[in-house]
């Protein structure tokens, strides 16, 4: 009996032992790419510049943008940088920009950066987007350009209209990502033209949805919750009612801070649709 108790005793004091260990010197790395997906890469002679999107590549509407800088001559990555981007649409006969946000650091200790485009137009066989990126690196500035591949998506992700108040208005589907038969939180990003290189995020708004399935008799849904601005994303949220899989436009009413309407329609019998919507489909 006393053998079988030193030598639990002993078991215990060397797990004990290891475990003590394991917590002082190790801690459990963090997958900064986790869902992630690098599509591009951006050179300069100092950096190598990844680009990460959670679907591999960016399409026509709102995209959540992650990046890395790499230091060619070490191979390591930069963690104390300043960065921020100009996105640029080449038309035939202009050149313009597009709502973005600022570029930040996603954690103190990490090498990722963040932040969104809302590409309104899709390219073409003549017209493209490039994308330049500026960054400080210890006083240091550096920046590099190239073009990136923005095709149309599949479905209504953003529109643009001139508003009732003669605004330039673009309004961009932001999530959910992955709909479901349920209740779901929605959000937009709603954005005004203030130049061709200025898209402000536009305060006090208030977008009403109306969900319908055109292919089943346009048919709606209950209990959907119209959206509004949040104090902390800038960004308009509401609930988005969904009864059954398949294709629904969002038919969409945008109304200023005395709820006036500045674009859309209220949907009748004699009015199936409003000249502003998204698309989602699932």
């Amino acid at each position: 009996m006393k053998f079988q108790l030193k030598n639990i005793l002993a078991v215990v004091a060397v797990i004990l032992a290891f475990s003590s260990c394991s917590t002082d010197s190790e801690t459990p790395a963090v997958n900064e790419l986790s869902e992630l997906t690098k599509f591009k890469e951006i050179t300069n002679t100092s950096h190598t510049i990844e680009l990460y999107a959670h679907t591999g590549s960016l399409e026509q509407g709102y995209n959540e943008i992650s990046l890395r800088i790499k230091d060619k001559a070490s191979g390591q990555y930069v963690k104390n940088a300043t960065v921020s981007w100009m996105p640029l649409m080449h038309m035939t006969t202009m050149t313009h920009s597009c709502p973005k946000s600022g570029v930040e650091k996603v954690t103190a200790g990490g090498t990722l950066y963040k932040g969104n485009i809302v590409f309104q137009m899709a390219q073409n066989a003549t017209e493209y987007w490039d994308l330049k990126i500026d960054y400080t690196i210890n006083g240091t500035a550096y920046t590099a350009t190239s073009t990136i591949d923005v095709p149309a998506a599949a479905k209504q992700r953003v529109t643009t209209f001139t508003g009732s108040d003669n605004v330039r208005y673009i309004v961009a589907y932001v999530e959910p990502h992955h709909p479901k038969v349920a209740l779901n939180d929605i959000t937009v990003g709603v954005y005004k033209m203030e130049s061709m290189m200025s898209f402000p995020v536009i305060d006090n708004l208030k977008v009403k949805i109306d969900p319908r399935m055109p292919s089943m008799g346009n048919h709606g849904s209950p209990n959907n919750v119209d959206l509004t601005q949040s104090t902390l994303d800038k960004l308009y949220h509401g609930k988005l009612s969904l009864t059954m899989t398949g294709l629904w436009k969002i038919n969409l009413q945008l109304l200023n801070a005395s709820d006036v309407v500045l674009k859309g329609e209220t949907i009748t019998d004699l009015v199936p649709a409003s000249s502003i919507y998204l698309e989602i489909e699932f």
